[in-house]
């Protein structure tokens, strides 16, 4: 099985800034909300955790598996997608024409990235060399992998193990903390 999950809140969740690359630790919330998945999923089946290395995903990940004895590795290519100058952003959506805005609204159009930050080909290119080096082998072996991340990362995972077409990058939703069973 392949599991995925993304990272309980943070303080720039609540104030809805892009993250990103930034490493904001979880809130109080957050934290409670991972605890609140480590009940919820503790009869769920893991072999092994590949995490971002990202402190809002590890803390997620140490949560959740807290007292369980399942190795959480972290990877690099697990990492949120930059946004470049728009990370710490405050309600980007308020700003006319911010062009971070048009990854959410209409990803199928996002081709070039704002300035520092990274595309979607690049996003795809790096979670799917993970997936074919890493998850998808041990998964193919018989063994129960979680992914912790975010989500712009996550969605490019969900997007490319069930196929979806760009335009619908955003369509799983992925909240806080909820696993989703990918395969």
């Amino acid at each position: 099985m392949l599991y995925i999950m993304r990272h309980g809140t943070t303080d720039w969740n609540a104030l809805h800034k892009l993250q990103g690359r930034t490493d904001i630790p979880l809130n109080q919330d957050g934290r409670n909300l991972a605890r609140q998945a480590h009940n919820k999923y503790l009869d769920v089946h893991f072999d092994v955790c590949y995490c971002s290395p990202l402190v809002r995903a590890k803390e997620t990940a140490e949560i959740l598996l807290q007292d369980r004895n399942i190795p959480i590795l972290y990877d690099e290519r697990l990492k949120e997608m930059c946004f470049g100058i728009y990370e710490g952003i405050e309600n980007s959506f308020s700003i006319p024409d911010c062009p971070v805005n048009v990854l959410f609204h209409h990803p199928d159009e996002y081709l070039l990235p704002v300035e520092g930050g990274e595309s979607l080909d690049e996003l795809f290119t790096r979670t799917g060399s993970f997936l074919d080096e890493v998850a998808l082998p041990l998964s193919e072996e018989g063994k129960d992998v979680l992914i912790v991340g975010h989500g712009a990362m996550n969605s490019s995972i969900i997007s490319r193990i069930r196929n979806y077409e760009r335009k619908d990058f955003w369509s799983a939703g992925i909240p806080a903390c909820e696993l989703i069973q990918l395969i």
